[in-house]
């Protein structure tokens, strides 16, 4: 690929993440809390050190399943913050534990997966930036879905957070046009 995004650096987990994940449309309610735990987890740090850690957190917090980790407690906070291999962050610990109350509820109610797709009509949006200058850091429908995730009881979910989000999910195809992975992305949307 001659012309990926602006944001990729030079290590191979990173191009492939680009290449082969980052902007493909995520419908599965499971896959895309656990993206939305990953993004939290992220705010403060670059995305690389999250995604070289990805392996050790999804063994840590038992395969993203929200449905165990809603019934955690102090013992495996105390376990996590002990664990060298991901991000021994308190209060992202325990974010983890509430959001995956918080998507039951979503999941019981509608799906976590519509309940997300609904705020952009169930298709993703379909930006055509040329530059990474002109990608914002967040917008007026990730500071909505911010907003209403946390009156959802989610923490951890910031705008930006959000946005970031939006983008890996293919909520929102950011891929810069000029990407070869821009059309492919787009070809994906359902």
């Amino acid at each position: 690929m001659a012309e990926r995004c602006g944001w990729v650096g030079l290590e191979e987990i990173y191009v492939h993440y680009h290449d082969t994940e980052w902007g493909v449309p995520e419908y599965d309610s499971r896959a895309l809390w656990e993206k939305l735990v990953l993004d939290g987890f992220q705010a403060g740090l670059s995305w690389i050190t999250i995604l070289k850690k990805r392996d050790n957190f999804r063994t840590a917090f038992a395969g993203f399943d929200p449905n165990v980790i809603a019934t955690w407690g102090a013992p495996e906070v105390t376990r996590l913050l002990g664990d060298a291999g991901i991000i021994r962050h308190r209060g992202k610990i325990e974010a983890t534990i509430t959001n995956a109350k918080a998507w039951q509820r979503i999941e019981a109610q509608q799906g976590f997966d519509r309940y997300l797709w609904d705020f952009v009509g169930g298709a993703p949006l379909q930006n055509t930036y040329a530059d990474q200058a002109e990608v914002p850091a967040y917008t007026p429908l990730s500071t909505a879905i911010s907003k209403d995730l946390k009156k959802r009881g989610f923490k951890f979910c910031g705008p930006t957070i959000v946005y970031a989000f939006m983008q890996a999910c293919g909520l929102v195809n950011d891929h810069l046009i000029a990407c070869p992975c821009h059309a492919r992305v787009a070809a994906l949307a359902r």
